[in-house]
């Protein structure tokens, strides 16, 4: 687990109530049906899957076990979505979840967020850290897989705001060192310490890319 138990599930809230202020600015629904920052996605999708991240969350709290976690890491590295090209059968069905998830429209994509987001501040902060959710291929403990929503919510939120032409939201130092710490984790992994610690201390003798994902 990255962080202690009531502080991610605090953190995890705040970053959500952000991303809820973000779907309501005018400029989603002014660019709904416009091409996004995001290769093959339009506003509309990744609006839907930004949204997704917090309104697929409720669910799995009263959902049964879901076996033995693993690594927060580990969950990266099985996940068949890291790394596949845009056309990739995995990324296609990313990407319709999110038109599904967005198909009525901006306001009510927002009003089913805020609803969620409602319920998760009474629901989330009593939920018993034993509690294991599946996502995947993987089984994760419920505060790291808050922690895999809160990388998500981060990215794609500015991956909207640039999609949208509006400033990135400003998220709880927390949130945003939570994804950085994640992302430094598995770029380690998938590139070796050497290239991380040249990227960020050495530009002369730094790789082409660290990415992360």
């Amino acid at each position: 687990m990255m962080m202690a138990m009531a502080s991610v599930r605090q953190v995890f809230l705040d970053t959500a109530a952000t991303v809820a202020s973000l779907l309501r600015d005018p400029a989603v629904a002014a660019s709904w049906d416009k091409p996004s920052a995001l290769a093959a996605f339009q506003v509309s999708g990744l609006a839907g899957h930004l949204a997704w991240q917090i309104l697929a969350v409720p669910a799995r709290l009263t959902a049964g076990p879901g076996g033995q976690p693993v690594a927060i890491v580990e969950h990266y590295a099985r996940a068949a979505w890291v790394g596949a090209s845009v056309d990739d059968d995995i990324n296609v069905a990313l990407r319709d979840v999110g038109e599904q998830t967005a198909t009525d429209g901006p306001d009510a994509l927002a009003t089913q967020v805020d609803a969620a987001l409602a319920e998760l501040r009474v629901g989330l902060p009593t939920v018993d850290a034993a509690l294991t959710v599946t996502l995947g291929a993987s089984c994760l403990t419920i505060d790291d897989f808050l922690v895999t929503r809160l990388l998500e919510l981060v990215i794609h939120a500015d991956d909207l705001a640039v999609s949208i032409d509006v400033p990135t939201p400003t998220f709880p130092t927390d949130a945003t060192d939570t994804v950085l710490a994640l992302l430094t984790r598995l770029a380690t992994r998938r590139h070796g310490p050497l290239a991380l610690l040249r990227t960020l201390s050495r530009a002369e003798r730094a790789p082409t890319t660290v990415a992360a994902l």
